[in-house]
């Protein structure tokens, strides 16, 4: 009998190719979603570019390839019932979902400056930002993964890529936040570096609990992005950091290409980080 001959492997360009897939962003229009919506799309993948305001999710929507058969919806990841409805418009539409991108986020602002320094304390923090925090960061994951990934499951296949922190990883070094003469203007609050935390960990989770069901879920963990911080917090950050600069917000775009295609077809369970050497010291 005559063997049948091998067939070619894929070509580095094919690895990173996500033609005709169908990802979902969450929290496409805040400061890197764009970005993230912007790598999938010159990949060749239809984007659904889903946020709390449509008029943005279209005006991120207008930026992408034409032609390529994009989506804008409202989504509020909270929300059960939102996340339900999104999933039956998406299969409407497509018919299934092969990448899911966690990025929506909520990150502490406090209105008034003068008051930011005592009120960000741990001691006066309050129990509403909190529960927020955990309401979208952690358990917006949890539910996007449960309503949205579980299609994947049943197909058997798909990719999750859940964006944490280097806030999950390690602690916040508040002196970032010291002007130069030592005044501190902001305290980075307990929220955030809890609920990413909590988001790898879950990761992990997911990850060994779909592997037999052929969905790979990942982290991917960015550094300080540049968005007009003060410059005295510009160089506090670019000194602490080895590669000497904040992120600017197309640094992840392929680090999120590379989680979200074939190219990382052996990793699960995973978290990417991003963040120009911040961890490694």
């Amino acid at each position: 009998m005559q063997q049948e001959p091998l067939s070619q492997p894929p070509t580095s360009p094919e690895l990173f190719s996500l033609e005709g897939k169908i990802v979902l962003v969450t929290g496409a229009t805040g400061l890197i979603g764009p970005h993230h919506c912007a790598a999938l799309a010159e990949a060749g993948a239809r984007v659904v570019v889903a946020d709390l305001d449509k008029n943005r999710c279209e005006q991120v929507l207008q930026t992408l390839p034409a032609g390529a058969g994009h989506l804008a919806l409202s989504l509020d990841v909270a929300d059960p019932a939102a996340l339900a409805e999104t999933r039956n418009l998406v299969l409407q539409q497509f018919g299934r979902i092969d990448v899911l991108v966690n990025n929506a986020a909520v990150n502490d602002m406090f209105e008034n400056p003068a008051l930011a320094a005592e009120q960000s304390r741990f001691e006066n923090y309050p129990l509403e930002m909190w529960l927020k925090s955990i309401e979208v960061n952690l358990t917006g994951v949890f539910l996007a993964c449960q309503i949205l990934g579980a299609p994947m499951a049943e197909r058997g296949s798909g990719s999750i890529i859940n964006i944490a922190s280097t806030y999950g990883i390690v602690g916040p070094d508040q002196r970032l936040y010291q002007k130069p003469g030592g005044a501190q203007v902001f305290f980075k609050s307990p929220a955030y570096p809890a609920t990413k935390g909590g988001v790898l960990n879950f990761t992990r989770y997911l990850a060994a609990y779909w592997g037999k069901a052929g969905v790979r879920v990942n982290a991917l963990s960015p550094g300080g992005v540049a968005n007009g911080q003060d410059d005295w917090f510009i160089q506090n950050y670019a000194q602490r950091t080895p590669l000497g600069r904040m992120a600017n917000p197309q640094d992840y775009k392929g680090a999120l290409l590379f989680l979200a295609s074939d190219a990382s077809a052996y990793m699960t369970g995973a978290n990417l980080v991003v963040d120009g050497g911040w961890t490694a010291i």
